[in-house]
């Protein structure tokens, strides 16, 4: 198995030397060589072999370094990359015989500001991560840091993330029980995080992520951190289209701008669609913060479904339920469908249909509406 979706190689040092240069060709080299790694940037070398600067089978992290979860690279196997960010690069792994994701980010030497951010998030994300267990927060496996690369092993998800399953899907073509089902999930797995006391800033469709059973798990939590500790850091942090006005508008916040977003994610999931679509992540953050917008929702919504929605989003982030109100009232309105009922109540009896008809009225195509709250 390992063979026909890996390549094989286990990351070790190579033994060959490097060939001399004339001195007539070291300035031609110099740029060919310069083109050439600009080229490999993206390449599974240029990334995963950067661990190989040493043999790994005789390489040990400095005391100060070596923690519980420092990953023995000896037994890490790259595959193929399937996702990529600004300074990370994602592959699918094998660790221990086992599927896994790896996410290498890259440290800059050139460029110092950068370089201490980043440190910084690998630090805190390590930190979170290596204590969470929750069947809907991702798994940590194991981690390293050998610059100029450092990574982050994780459980593999086979799905990939919720933005990629609802891209491939029609609007409004989510059944209740699916949209339920997975907002459930999320949820969930946002009550477990809060209950820790860590606020994730960066909620959305893109970190979350589903495996072969199709469920749901929060991940990537490079921008979070301790509610304690979240006022130190300067500046907004997460992603403007998920992003609650007071983060926007760098004012102090709370554990309510995970609220905001996951009110932003279930308005996806009814959708399928992306939110602000049409509008540049700045237009949409200006929109949220200067003129109150939100996504679409007209009045024709389904009542209790739509009610939760602009209760997240309210401007007011104490207006704004906690994840565990969310949970219960998502876990109602499930027993409510299973039973063929209407969310609202539990008396009277409603078809299925009926329901999901009611549901795909939730959201037009029409720009997007100001809200008051």
């Amino acid at each position: 198995m390992a063979g026909s979706c890996f390549n094989p190689f286990r990351l070790r040092k190579s033994k060959e030397k490097p060939l001399p240069i004339p001195s007539s060709s070291r300035t031609r080299f110099n740029s060919d060589s310069e083109n050439m790694e600009r080229k490999r940037f993206d390449s599974m070398e240029s990334w995963s072999m950067i661990l190989d600067t040493e043999n790994v089978e005789t390489w040990e992290a400095s005391k100060e370094d070596q923690e519980e979860w420092t990953a023995d690279l000896s037994q890490l196997f790259i595959g193929n990359k399937f996702a990529s960010g600004a300074h990370s690069r994602i592959y699918r792994g094998i660790y221990k015989q086992r599927a896994v994701a790896v996410k290498m980010v890259r440290i800059p030497t050139h460029k110092d500001e950068t370089r201490v951010l980043l440190e910084q998030q690998f630090k805190s994300e390590v930190a979170l991560l290596s204590r969470l267990y929750h069947p809907n927060i991702v798994q940590f496996i194991a981690a390293c840091k050998k610059p100029p690369v450092y990574c982050i092993i994780t459980e593999y998800m086979s799905q990939g993330t919720l933005r990629m399953y609802l891209n491939k899907k029609e609007p409004y073509s989510l059944s209740t029980e699916t949209i339920l089902r997975l907002a459930l999930d999320i949820s969930r797995g946002m009550e477990y995080l809060h209950s820790q006391g860590v606020i994730h800033r960066d909620l959305k469709s893109n970190n979350l992520l589903l495996n072969d059973e199709m469920r749901v798990k929060v991940a990537d939590f490079g921008t979070s951190c301790l509610e304690t500790q979240c006022q130190e850091s300067k500046g907004n942090k997460g992603t403007y289209r998920w992003m609650a006005p007071e983060m926007v508008k760098e004012k102090p916040y709370t554990r309510k701008v995970d609220v905001y977003s996951f009110g932003i994610v279930l308005w996806e999931l009814t959708t399928a669609l992306l939110p602000f679509q049409g509008m540049t992540p700045v237009q949409a953050a200006f929109a949220v913060a200067e003129k109150n917008e939100r996504p679409p929702l007209p009045t024709s919504c389904q009542p209790a479904l739509a009610h939760l929605i602009k209760r997240c989003w309210a401007a007011n982030p104490s207006k704004r339920p906690d994840f565990s109100y969310i949970v219960s009232a998502l876990e109602k309105y499930d027993e409510c469908v299973k039973e063929g009922l209407p969310l609202t109540s539990h008396t009277g009896l409603v078809s299925r249909n009926a329901i999901l008809e009611r549901l795909k009225g939730c959201v037009s195509t029409s720009s997007s509406i100001p809200v008051h709250a």
